[in-house]
Formats: structure tokens, C-alpha cells, sequence
């Protein structure tokens, strides 16, 4: 549109006054400028794209920058019988940067709809990337709301290194579960351990159906043949750590050491067989644990036992972890058990920064086990280590071990060696405070074994670098202190 030169209606006008008129509009026109926001990708007055991953160096694309989450409310239905799922996810975050558009991470599901602060925003879809641009640009430090609604039938996404993750439909409902990456195929996500957040979740299944997620128990109710089952994760969570398990189940609730308990066995497994038994110890097992890493990190226990095959491993989803059943199939299996129950503390509550340091998980998660075998009557920790040391693969790193290799045998094994060689360098008293101090200090956080290293190195008053580069990384067996 072409504008005419023309000044029509200003006849007879001053020409001083003329001109002070036109300098006044002419500042607030550029005033405007500088507070507007266009819907198309151009950055405006300093408005820019969020980025469409964290820039984990293992996978880059994993999360999105230019805001942070501080909740999620998920509604979720599932119809087990059509494998369709409904979804309205509503988020409230906080922008780290002037954005102009951000993306969500969701996987195969079909958005509906897209509003940022009530107001419809513009929304495409980049293979595993929902881009969300609003209606008007997000000032840094805004808090804002999102609200997605979506639909379709969620497949999980599978590696040919890493294996697969995601809500798997079974037999007679679904189980969402999976690590590196889960939760984007059934809610859109900020998906890196970065970016925790506090989870809202109600999920209503055809009644007769249990709906179990991580968290305290919030409520049942049943409408017109329909179960909505609610729960609340008030302590901040990443988002591999959410879980989504529909089915039939013998759920069993009630409270230990003030807090809610709910365990759940799928109802094809026997009563009072191997998995229930198990189970059945998980606060005896978590209080042990506080007694070495310090009080138990979140606000409720639990666990949930599968019958599906397919999923051969067990997860420390937060507060209720998932076993699958080859954990059960020769009895009782409680080293799993402390072994998930010590990822709340290492891996849920100190969380990783990096995907390259996840021995910071599974190695203490896996000394965890060594400790409790010891405590109930086992193997002493001291005798675990020297069986595995002799038979170590010292070629294989457990930190910073290659991207199709974060659950190899080295960053549990490896891992769980150098957590004992270091209680052996600084002394029982010293380790178990660095243990208490660590998981104190860093609780609801994010770390890196460069942290690591400067904390034991400050409470035990001495000088660690080298130590934590051999057992590690280096690439012969280090010397046993």
C-alpha cells in the first residue's frame, strides 16, 4: 500500500505548531516500533527465536532455550481400546531472553490448537518440534502461560543404539516410560533434564483401569464409565523422569514415615509373588538410604511392577520407580530396588547437566546396591569392588563415554568403582559427608562432575583432580587405594 504525502484536515494550521505536531507523533510512532512484535520469524527491536535445543553435546536437540518451566498441568485421555490420546497441556514458564517464538518438543501427535496468556499463537510442526510463535513478543523475565491441545496415537521413539522410550500401548492399556527421552511422545515438553519442573497430571482411562504417575495422590473420580485419576509432583522433576502407566494393577496406598506409599502389581503377576515382596520393602530400603545420602528427597514412596516383556529395565521415575519383570522371574530382587530408590537422590533430586556425565546416576545409584546387599546380610561393599576391579574393562570410560554408550557396563560399573576408591582415599568419615553435604546442597539442582570434584575436594581437604581422571577415564587400571 503506498501512502499519499498529503496532510489532509491540517489547513490553516501554524506552521510552528505544524511542526511541533509532527515531531510529537513522530516520537510516538517510534515508540510503538520499539514495543511491537511481528508473528514471522524477523527478530524485532531485539525480539529473537528461543533455540530449538539446550545444546547437549550427545544430543543437541534435546530440550529448547529461551525460557524456563516452572510447571506443567497435563490432561490426558487414553482409550486403550483405539490407542487414541487427548491431550490439553497447559505450561507456565518464565522467558530467559527477549522471544519471539519458542519451540516445545512432541513427537507424532497432532496439535489442535496453541495459546500463549489466552491469546491463539501461531504454531507449525518441525519433525519432533512444536514452534509456538505468540501474539505479541515475551519480554525477558515475563512469565507466561501456554496451553496445547492435542490428539493421535503416541509411538514410542526408538534408537538402534539407545533402544526405545515413549508411551507403549499393551495389551490392556499403555505404559509411558523411557530414557534419554519419554515424555515428548505424550505431552509437548521442554525434554532435557535442564529445565525441571513441578507436574500437575490427570489422566482418565475407561473405569477399571489404574492411571499411575509419579507424585502424591490427588484424587479419583468416576464420570459416565470414566476414571480420573490425579496426581501432584510438587518437587521438580526432569522430564524422562515421567511416567504414565495404564492398565490393570493391584494398587495399594497408605502412608510411611508421613508420607503417601503406593505401590502398584500388574494384575498378571502372582499375588504375593517375587515382584509384590520386593516392593514390599521399598520404605525399609529408603530409609537405609537416608541413613547414608541424608533425608529422603521427595514427598512420596513407591513402585510399580509391569508384566510387559518388552521393556526389559527398570527406571527411577520419580518417587514410584517402574520395574519391568525380568527383575522378578528368580525370586525377590531387592539390589533393583535400592538401586532405583537411590537414583531420588542421585539423578532425581541432584540432576545431570550433560547426558556425558550420567555416571553421577548410575554409579552411586549402582553403589547404592553394594551398600544395601552389605546391610542385609550380603557381600561387603569392599569385597563387590574387588570382584569387579579384577575383571574391569579399564578401556571403556565411564565419564564421557560416547553418546550410544551412556548405559554401558562402564558408567554403572566403572562408575560404582570410583565412588568406593573414593571412600577408600578420603575415609568413611569424610565420604559420607561429602554423600549428605552433596545431596543437600545441590538438592533440586542440576550438576557436573567438574562439581563433583570441587565438592569432595572441599570437604575432604584434599586434592582430587587426578584421582577422578583415573578411575574415570583413564585407560589402565588406576592403583587401589
Amino acid at each position: 500500500m503506498e501512502r499519499s504525502s498529503r496532510r489532509p484536515g491540517l489547513a490553516g494550521v501554524p506552521p510552528a505548531l505544524l511542526a511541533a505536531l509532527s515531531a510529537t507523533l513522530l516520537v510516538v510512532v517510534s515508540a510503538g516500533a520499539c514495543t511491537g512484535s511481528r508473528r514471522d520469524d524477523r527478530p524485532t527491536a531485539g525480539f529473537r527465536p528461543g533455540a530449538p535445543g539446550v545444546g547437549d553435546p550427545y544430543f543437541p536437540t534435546y530440550g529448547n532455550g529461551g525460557y524456563d518451566v516452572a510447571g506443567y498441568h497435563l490432561k490426558v485421555r487414553y482409550d486403550p481400546a483405539t490407542d487414541e490420546l487427548t491431550g490439553d497441556a497447559t505450561i507456565e514458564a518464565t522467558a530467559t531472553q527477549e522471544l519471539s517464538r519458542f519451540n516445545l518438543d512432541l513427537a507424532g501427535l497432532t496439535v489442535a490448537s496453541v495459546q500463549v496468556d489466552g491469546v491463539d499463537a501461531g504454531h507449525a510442526r518441525t519433525e519432533d518440534e512444536l514452534v509456538v510463535t505468540p501474539a505479541t513478543g515475551l519480554g525477558k523475565g515475563r512469565k507466561f502461560g501456554v496451553r496445547v491441545r492435542y490428539s493421535g496415537r503416541p509411538a514410542p521413539i526408538t534408537s538402534p543404539e539407545l533402544g526405545s522410550g515413549g508411551l507403549l500401548h499393551t495389551s490392556d492399556g499403555a505404559i509411558a516410560l523411557g530414557q534419554p527421552e519419554s515424555a515428548s511422545t505424550w505431552f509437548p515438553v521442554n525434554d532435557h533434564p535442564q529445565d525441571k519442573a513441578t507436574y500437575q497430571i490427570e489422566a482418565t482411562v475407561p473405569a477399571g483401569l489404574a492411571a499411575l504417575s509419579n507424585g502424591v495422590p490427588d484424587g479419583r473420580s468416576i464420570a459416565a464409565g470414566w476414571t480420573t485419576w490425579r496426581w501432584a509432583e510438587r518437587v521438580p522433576m526432569a522430564s524422562y523422569l515421567v511416567t504414565l502407566v495404564i492398565g490393570n494393577y493391584r494398587v495399594s496406598t497408605g502412608t510411611h514415615a508421613g508420607r503417601p506409599i503406593v505401590t502398584a502389581i500388574a494384575a498378571s503377576l502372582p499375588p504375593g509373588g517375587p515382584a509384590e515382596r520386593s516392593l514390599a520393602r521399598t520404605g525399609e530400603i529408603a530409609d537405609f538410604l537416608a541413613t547414608r545420602f541424608g533425608p529422603y528427597p521427595v514427598e512420596a514412596y513407591g513402585g510399580i511392577a509391569i508384566a510387559e516383556e518388552r521393556i526389559g529395565y527398570a527406571l527411577e521415575t520419580q518417587s514410584r520407580p517402574v520395574y519391568g519383570p525380568a527383575f522378578f522371574t528368580d525370586g525377590p530382587d531387592l539390589a533393583v530396588v535400592a538401586h532405583e530408590l537411590a537414583h531420588q537422590w542421585f539423578g532425581n533430586s541432584v540432576s545431570i547437566r550433560r547426558w556425558s556425565d550420567l555416571w553421577l546416576n548410575e554409579g552411586f545409584a549402582t553403589y547404592a546396591e553394594w551398600l544395601w546387599t552389605e546391610h542385609d546380610g550380603g557381600p561387603s561393599a569392599q569385597e563387590m569392588f574387588e570382584r569387579l576391579y579384577a575383571g574391569m574393562d579399564w578401556a571403556a570410560p565411564a565419564l564421557d563415554p560416547g553418546r550410544t554408550q551412556i548405559f554401558s557396563r562402564a558408567v554403572y560399573k566403572r562408575g560404582a568403582l570410583a565412588v568406593h576408591a573414593l571412600r577408600r582415599t578420603v575415609g568413611d568419615e569424610a565420604f559420607f559427608r561429602i554423600l549428605t553435604t552433596w545431596t543437600a546442597e545441590r538438592r533440586n539442582g542440576n550438576a557436573t562432575t567438574e562439581d563433583l570434584v570441587a565438592h569432595a575436594e572441599r570437604i575432604s581437604g584434599k586434592k582430587l583432580r587426578q584421582f577422578f581422571d583415573d578411575w574415570l577415564s583413564g585407560a589402565t587400571a588406576p592403583s587401589v587405594p
